[in-house]
């Protein structure tokens, strides 16, 4: 990462990062960005991949370790999260202290 990107180019550099079977948070990747409020701007971030994009998008969750999405994307999330051997509850929560990517 260099100092010249700019967030979002930050943003999808941490997220390209984190590896199968491992979550980290919008906060997360924030703090990581450099900007370490920014976690709804993370959010934003995400929201406006192109379709087809091959960025591990559903590896972030929100602070609590659960699925923030909704509807038709929260089961899209849940199943690729599973396809990786991710536990995610009926309620789309995930066991953070088990699968979260410690980068510190």
């Amino acid at each position: 990462m260099s100092e010249h990107d700019s967030f979002p180019q930050r943003v999808w550099q941490i997220i390209a990062a984190i590896p199968p079977g491992k979550v980290m948070t919008y906060g997360d990747v924030a703090r990581l960005a450099g900007s370490p409020r920014a976690a709804r701007q993370v959010g934003g971030v995400l929201k406006r991949l192109p379709p087809g994009s091959q960025l591990p998008w559903h590896r972030v969750l929100n602070r609590h370790g659960r699925i923030s999405l909704q509807g038709d994307d929260l089961f899209r999330q849940r199943d690729a999260l599973e396809a990786e051997g991710i536990e995610v509850s009926d309620a789309g929560e995930i066991e953070l202290a088990r699968y979260h990517w410690d980068q510190d």
